[in-house]
This record gives C-alpha cells, sequence and structure tokens, in this order.
C-alpha cells in the first residue's frame, strides 16, 4: 500500500467533524436572525421622534415581533417535525428577511397609517423567525452528543449577543449616516445572501454529502438523534397527536419548570432588544451612534459568558458529574450575576452602569443552557413541537417585557422599577431551576401517542 492510499485510509478510519460546520452555519444565520430582531431597537429613537410615539406606543411596536412569534411557535415545531429542518427554516429565513426589508418603506408613510403598517410587519417577521430555535435545537439533537451538547447549544444561543456585539455599532452608524429607513435595507438584504448558502451547507447526519460513517457513529453512540432530518427518517416516518403530545408536556413537571426558566431568562433578552439602546439615549443621555458602541459592551460579555457556561457545562459531564449538576451548576452561577442589573439604580457613573450591565449579561449567557436542556430532554418523536413549546413560554417575554417597561416609564417617567424588574426575572429563574425542573432526563412519549404518519 502506498502512501497516499494508507493516508486516504486512514482518514477514512478518522471521524470527520462536519457538524462544526453545520453549527458554524447555525451560529451565522442566529446572528441574523437576532440582529433583524434588533434593528427597531436601534433605529428606535429616530423612528419615535420621526412618527410621534409615546412610550406605551413603542412599548406596543416593539412586542410586535412576540406576539406572532408566540402564536406561530407550535405550528413552527409541527412543520418542523412534518417537512424537516432544511426546508422550513429556510423558507423562515427568506421570509423574514423580506419583511425586513420592508419595514424601511414606512419612512414613506404617516401617522397611523405608518404604525400600523410598522407593528403588521414586526407582527410578520416573528411569524416567519418562529421556527429557527426549535430549528437549532432540533439539529442539534441530531447532530451532537450529549457531551457537546452543551457548548453546542451555548455556541449558536450566544449569536444573539455577537449579533449585538458586531451589528450595534455598525447599525448606529447606519442610522447615524444614511437615516433609519436604511437599516432595514441592509439588514434584510443580509438575510437573503445568508439564505443562498443555507440549502448548500445544511443536511441530516445519515443524508451529508461529506460525513463518514465514523463520525455517525461517534455521534450516535453519544446520543445524537441522527435519523431525525436523514434518510432512515423520511423512509418510515412518525407523527404523535399534537393535542395530546401538548398535554404530557405540559403535565411534565421538569420540562414545564424548563419552560419558565426561559420565560424569566428572556425578560433580560427582550429588554436588551428592544429597551436598552432607548435607556442609554434618554436615562444616560447619549447620542445613537453612541449608544449603538455602548451597546456593544455588554453584549460582548454576553457571548463570552454564553460559550464559556456551554464549555463549563460539557466539562463538568466529560468529569464524570451527572448530566443534572452539569447543566445548573453553570445557570445558578449565572444567573446570580444577571440579578447585578439592579445596582445600575445605585450608580451615577456610566462607567459604572456599562460594567454592571456586562456583569449581568455576562451572566446571563452563562446561565442560558435551556436549549442544551432541551435537547437533553426532549421526546424523540417530538422534538420540534418541545422546542416550539419551550420558545412559546419563553418568548412570551418579548410580548410582556416591552409592554411592562413602556407602561412604567409613562407612570414613573424614569427605569428604575423597569430594571429592577428585569433583575428580579433573573432571581425567579434560579429559583425554577433550583426547586421545580429536578433531575434532567429525556422525556419518553406514551405509546398511544406515537403512529406512524399516513401515506
Amino acid at each position: 500500500m502506498d502512501f497516499a492510499t494508507a493516508t486516504a485510509a486512514a482518514r477514512a478510519l478518522a471521524p470527520t467533524r462536519v457538524r462544526w460546520g453545520i453549527l458554524a452555519m447555525l451560529f451565522a444565520v442566529t446572528t441574523i436572525n437576532y440582529a433583524d430582531r434588533a434593528t427597531i431597537s436601534i433605529a428606535g429613537p429616530d423612528l419615535r421622534a420621526a412618527l410621534g410615539l409615546s412610550p406605551v406606543q413603542m412599548g406596543y411596536i416593539f412586542s410586535a415581533f412576540a406576539w406572532s412569534y408566540v402564536l406561530a411557535q407550535l405550528p413552527g415545531g409541527w412543520l418542523l417535525d412534518r417537512f424537516g429542518s432544511k426546508t422550513t427554516y429556510c423558507a423562515g429565513l427568506v421570509l423574514w428577511s423580506l419583511f425586513t426589508m420592508f419595514q424601511g418603506a414606512v419612512g414613506f408613510l404617516t401617522g397611523g397609517l405608518a404604525v400600523a403598517v410598522l407593528f403588521l410587519l414586526r407582527f410578520l417577521v416573528g411569524a416567519a423567525e418562529a421556527p429557527s430555535f426549535p430549528g437549532n435545537g432540533r439539529i442539534t439533537s441530531a447532530w451532537f452528543p450529549a457531551s457537546e451538547r452543551g457548548l453546542a447549544s451555548a455556541i449558536f444561543n450566544s449569536a444573539q449577543y455577537f449579533a449585538t456585539a458586531l451589528f450595534a455599532p455598525i447599525m448606529g452608524w447606519i442610522v447615524h449616516s444614511l437615516g433609519w429607513q436604511a437599516l432595514f435595507y441592509v439588514m434584510g438584504g443580509l438575510g437573503l445572501l445568508m439564505a443562498t448558502l443555507w440549502g448548500r451547507v445544511i443536511y441530516g447526519p445519515l443524508a451529508h454529502p461529506r460525513v463518514n460513517q465514523a463520525e455517525i457513529d461517534y455521534i450516535k453512540a453519544g446520543g445524537a438523534l441522527v435519523e431525525l432530518d436523514g434518510k432512515a427518517a423520511t423512509e418510515q416516518p412518525k407523527e404523535v397527536n399534537t393535542l395530546a403530545c401538548i398535554g404530557e408536556l405540559l403535565r411534565n413537571r421538569m420540562l414545564l419548570g424548563l419552560y419558565i426558566f426561559q420565560f424569566c431568562v428572556n425578560v433580560l433578552t427582550y429588554f436588551f432588544l428592544t429597551w436598552f439602546p432607548v435607556y442609554l439615549v434618554t436615562e444616560r443621555h447619549m447620542t445613537i451612534l453612541k449608544a449603538g458602541f455602548v451597546a456593544s459592551l455588554p453584549a460582548i460579555c454576553g457571548f463570552l459568558g454564553g460559550v464559556l457556561g456551554g464549555y463549563i457545562s460539557d466539562r463538568l459531564l466529560k468529569a464524570g458529574w451527572s448530566l443534572t449538576a452539569a447543566r445548573k451548576t453553570p445557570i445558578v452561577f449565572g444567573m446570580l450575576m444577571a440579578m447585578s442589573m439592579i445596582a445600575c439604580n445605585y450608580v451615577t457613573s456610566d462607567t459604572l452602569v456599562i460594567f454592571f450591565m456586562s456583569l449581568a449579561f455576562f451572566g446571563k449567557g452563562i446561565g442560558a443552557l435551556g436549549w442544551a436542556v432541551v435537547s437533553d430532554t426532549s421526546p424523540k418523536q417530538a422534538g420540534g413541537l418541545s422546542g416550539g413549546l419551550f420558545n412559546t413560554f419563553g418568548n412570551t417575554a418579548g410580548i410582556v417585557t416591552p409592554i411592562v417597561i413602556g407602561y412604567i416609564l409613562q407612570a414613573t417617567g424614569s427605569f428604575a422599577s423597569a430594571l429592577t424588574f428585569v433583575g428580579l426575572s433573573a432571581a425567579v429563574a434560579l429559583l425554577t431551576m433550583l426547586l421545580m425542573v429536578g433531575t434532567i432526563r429525556r422525556v419518553e412519549l406514551k405509546t398511544s401517542l406515537i403512529a406512524p404518519a399516513a401515506s
């Protein structure tokens, strides 16, 4: 056997690392996903002035995305389970990018019509993005063994912070230099470009043209659900009784506690995505350009914390810790740090405000392991549905948080009570994880809920 043949044989025996390329694509698309969500907050101060909006009106517009995002979670999860992650996710990416672009045209309208159209377009963006995070969780379940799933989930989840760290300064510059309308055109066009790459990168493990059997064997032995979007899944698909399955998931104390935990964590997320730049401009008296750069600092800390939390969790698991202890330990320490946001009410220095905000989002990043736990616990036959239900609870915070803060601002004229509300949500998340979730394990559906799909 010559050297070239021996080298080729050795490569064939060694597991490929295709799963990390899949994860890189999920990270990139999720970055665009969150950047598109954040466009309204960066454009918010100028848009509010242009349309003459009150804080409560602005709160409802900020919440428009989450109304449809929540309502579409379960249909989105069903579409993922029925048509697969690749097709469903790509369709959503194209649609939400188009609806983001259309928001720039609101600048040609005035009065109540402009407000109504903006609300409608934000509503449509939310509906189109609904399958994205359940799709991330589903793809991660298919491609990653349990010992790598914490890091993988943390990496795609940390894209929400990376999006702000990367795009907040850029978006601030676009609004400052070109106007708020241009921001929506640029970000929507970027999403359409990303959609052209999706079909070339994303496949199920059994269908990917570059994966070898050694990698499939490795991830399957570690608990990856390789049949989710592969050839075996399409040969004899399974369906569940959807309503009965939802009922069973909601009756499971562990999963219900996890869903409540995600709601509380997302209170912090949606404060950051909606009111945080407005806080910097109105309460801290920064320009929109400076606010864009300042907002990137907590985002960078959130990104670093997110990756670190997943890494720590997986290292603890590999060191012999139980799955429950390995997942909950970073969550506990992360939520304790996230509560430090309340300290912003007791300092006057901008430097200290940014320090405590950065510490809070670093902690939130470390503790944001909900998607890893969903991948660990979701029933094999209903991963999309379980992820959709998890995201339904989590993103109800996107409805509640902007509106509650809007009313707080209108009633008090200050962000002090709003920051307390956000910080205490981290405390509730901590208590829910400790007292309600219990032992982390995969849920098995009752056999009566599962049947071969109709041909």
